[in-house]
């Protein structure tokens, strides 16, 4: 049978941010990431409310299945006290939060989520993305108007269309239920991670042997390596076999849902002010947007407009490359005309206007002036000379050649 064997978490405020947003929970058999959105005033807040909603259900589960449906109601329960906390604590309104969740059940793992944070899964050194990212730029990979790279630097990448908040009394939450074997690796982790690190150096990590508490450390100080503009929270979960009794980890929560919660104004106060507010004030610095056919519409119509503008920005940089090139070629072949040489042309000796080398079939040199002077008049080593050419700086310089060579004819 296999079960958890040892896990850890991990998390840090990153290198910009000023307060951690994110929460995570290692917990017996529940695993938890929680990335807070919403401003200083909310995101902590709202990552904090759930996890710790959340954690209510690390108990045990007769199957696999009760656990998907106790995570499910505990991400919609957590979506309803963020909700009432808005309506007591109106300068919270518009928090909201991302969850990845697990619960581990003997050979199986039930899974719940919601927005960009990440599950993974290693197994024979190999990492699988088990959940898809509710955001706007997954959309459009989806749908295939981006590529998996445009995404990647997309400016609506942190466009978020599901979370759990104050927007939506029932949001919809991913479940399923997956088979772990002896020797999986999971991780849960926010964007902070992901955003970063690479999918090479996070399986590499995984990979490497260490323990789970190293590993997470490891990632999160590689986050931070990278620059680390956000905060940055990561769980591992390994699985190996027996029944769990020789586990030694105890439960940890990290990240804000380790602190007490702040509110900065006493619940109640202008309750009847603030019941508007429950849905019609998001606050556009969480990048969280509801899932509209309108918005998505809107964001497309961006999105092709920007696309427009690189095609039109590479026709230009296309347009000016040619200019210049050809630019760069008329100059070249109007110096070469201020050259000359003499040579042979036929039987005679003659003048010719440009230089030796031809370009493909371009010529750069053209007969000037073919002289009366037959080659076989000239000295051995004068007609040697002018069949390797002989080079004039210059119309005057050449036609003093020609003289010297008539000069030295032998009669």
């Amino acid at each position: 049978m296999a079960t958890v064997s040892h896990s850890a978490a991990a998390s840090h405020v990153g290198k910009i941010r000023s307060n951690n947003q994110d929460s995570g929970y290692a917990g017996r058999s529940l695993f938890v990431v929680a990335d807070g959105m919403g401003g200083h005033a909310g995101g902590d807040v709202a990552s904090s409310i759930a996890t710790k909603r959340i954690i209510e259900a690390d108990k045990p589960y007769a199957s696999a299945q009760d656990a998907e449906f106790a995570l499910q109601a505990a991400l919609i329960g957590a979506n309803a006290q963020l909700a009432e906390t808005v309506f007591e604590h109106a300068e919270l309104t518009g928090m909201g939060t991302t969850v990845s969740a697990i619960v581990v059940l003997e050979n199986e793992v039930a899974i719940a989520h919601i927005g960009d944070s990440r599950i993974y899964l290693l197994r024979e050194r190999e990492l699988s993305q088990i959940t898809i990212d509710h955001t706007f730029v997954q959309r459009l990979v989806d749908s295939g108007r981006i590529t998996e790279a445009e995404a990647m630097v997309h400016p609506r990448r942190s466009v978020l269309m599901r979370v759990l908040g104050d927007v939506e009394a029932s949001p919809e939450i991913d479940t399923s239920i997956l088979a772990t074997i002896d020797g999986d690796r999971w991780l849960l982790c926010s964007d902070g991670l992901t955003g970063v690190v690479s999918h090479t150096a996070i399986a590499s990590a995984l990979a490497s042997g260490a323990s789970a508490q190293d590993v997470a450390d490891l990632l999160v100080k590689e986050s931070l390596d990278g620059g680390a503009p956000d905060n940055v929270t990561v769980v591992i979960v390994d699985i190996g076999a027996g029944d769990g009794s020789a586990r030694t980890d105890s439960p940890v929560i990290v990240g804000s849902a380790a602190n007490p919660l702040a509110f900065g104004e006493e619940p109640g106060r202008n309750r009847a002010l603030r019941i508007p507010a429950l849905r019609l004030h998001p606050v556009r610095e969480t990048h969280f947007e509801p899932d509209s056919q309108d918005y998505l519409s809107e964001l497309i119509e961006e999105d092709a407009r920007r696309a427009r503008r690189r095609k039109a920005t590479w026709l230009v940089g296309v347009i000016l490359l040619v200019l210049s090139i050809v630019t760069t070629t008329i100059i070249g072949y109007q110096w070469t005309q201020t050259r000359y040489f003499v040579g042979v042309d036929g039987s005679n000796v003659a003048i010719y206007q440009g230089v030796q080398q031809d370009i493909g079939p371009i010529k750069l040199s053209s007969v000037y002036e073919d002289t009366d002077l037959n080659l076989s008049d000239l000295r051995v080593y004068d007609r040697q000379q002018v069949e390797q050419t002989i080079n004039a700086g210059s119309l005057a310089d050449a036609l003093a050649i020609i003289e010297r060579l008539k000069g030295a004819i032998v009669e």
